[in-house]
């Protein structure tokens, strides 16, 4: 087991990777706690949970991450006579531990949680760094908070259990955390494909220890999202709108939103036309998608509605090169162009 530490402006968060499951009571210690997770994990693990604690179970996939989950599971704390000493622990993916969090954070003003994260996205994503919330009205994460789980317990065996698709899917954050970080974790990513994808142990403790340790030190540099952790959302302005106007899973939605990000970089003159091809590449290996399949329109009228506009410009976060990342300002009428013409070629 390997241990990173975010020590962010809020409190100290524990990613113990490589730990495993039957470990979790060793960190919740003598408290009381209540259990939320999803049909999945009820599925495969029931019998595995800590034993006497009340269970909240949500439903599976993006439509229950809304404020109607978190009313419900407001309701069961109270029922279950919840209290500031109460521990919340959130099993299972992204969508359970964004909307744990949340629920925790606002529960009494706040009450002690942490994660037993059991998807390679979550792993790398979404158990990591204190983003907690909920989509609203179709835009992700639109309602939420800034706080860090006391621990993100990340035991690879639950990958087992995991739809191969669901899998695949977790790779884009990876290869995120090396285009904009880290060159050699990129080139681990693109020497690699095919143990990666068979689940090989050693490459993807490899991999999730070092997109970790990348999202662990921007977040203790800069919690709140004010600069450098804008970084993190390389892909994800786009991506959010394709999320908006399908049903993509959340890491194909990214791959193809760092492609369109790269060719806009290689556009603007910031990489070249192989690094952008590069990119492209690599994600294509994981059989990820790497072209949207709606409309530029479409997209372009969800993307106005992202968190990081500013007027009529956004922040987006391009590639100087594989490995640096930067933030541009660029307006949406000229990202519009750009995009249309990559789309005509």
């Amino acid at each position: 087991m390997k241990t990173i530490v975010v020590n962010a402006e809020s409190k100290s968060s524990k990613i113990l990777i490589g730990e495993k499951f039957s470990n979790v009571m060793e960190y919740i210690g003598d408290r009381k706690a209540v259990i939320l997770t999803d049909d999945n994990i009820l599925k495969y693990y029931k019998d595995k949970l800590p034993k006497g604690f009340p269970i909240i179970q949500m439903g599976l996939g993006e439509k229950h991450k809304n404020l109607a989950t978190l009313k419900y599971i407001m309701e069961k704390l109270v029922e279950y006579e919840t209290d500031r000493s109460t521990f919340l622990l959130a099993i299972g993916g992204g969508i359970v531990c964004d909307v744990g969090g949340f629920a925790a954070s606002v529960y009494m003003r706040g009450i002690p949680f942490g994660f037993v994260s059991t998807t390679l996205l979550a792993q790398v994503d979404a158990s990591v760094g204190g983003k907690n919330g909920v989509n609203y009205k179709g835009f992700k994460n639109m309602v939420g908070v800034f706080n860090q789980p006391e621990f993100v317990i990340c035991d690879h065996t639950f990958f087992n259990t995991l739809d191969k698709e669901e899998f695949r899917s977790g790779f884009a954050e990876i290869i995120k955390a090396g285009a904009i970080r880290d060159a050699s974790l990129f080139s681990y990513c693109r020497e690699h494909a095919i143990d990666a994808l068979s689940n090989k142990e050693e490459v993807i403790n490899r991999m999730v220890y070092d997109s970790v340790k990348i999202k662990a030190d921007v977040v203790t540099a800069d919690e709140r999202e004010k600069g450098e952790r804008r970084l993190l959302n390389f892909g994800h302005t786009f991506a959010h709108a394709i999320e908006k106007t399908g049903t993509m899973l959340h890491g194909k939605a990214v791959s193809v939103g760092m492609v369109l990000a790269a060719r806009v970089s290689e556009t603007l003159g910031m990489i070249s036309g192989d690094e952008a091809a590069e990119i492209e590449s690599v994600i294509d290996s994981y059989g990820l998608p790497v072209k949207p399949e709606m409309p530029a329109g479409k997209l372009f009228e969800a993307m106005k509605k992202d968190k990081k506009r500013e007027g009529g410009f956004i922040h987006l976060v391009l590639l100087e090169s594989i490995g640096k990342a930067v933030t541009r300002k660029i307006s949406y009428g000229e990202l519009q162009k750009i995009i249309d013409d990559l789309r005509g070629n």
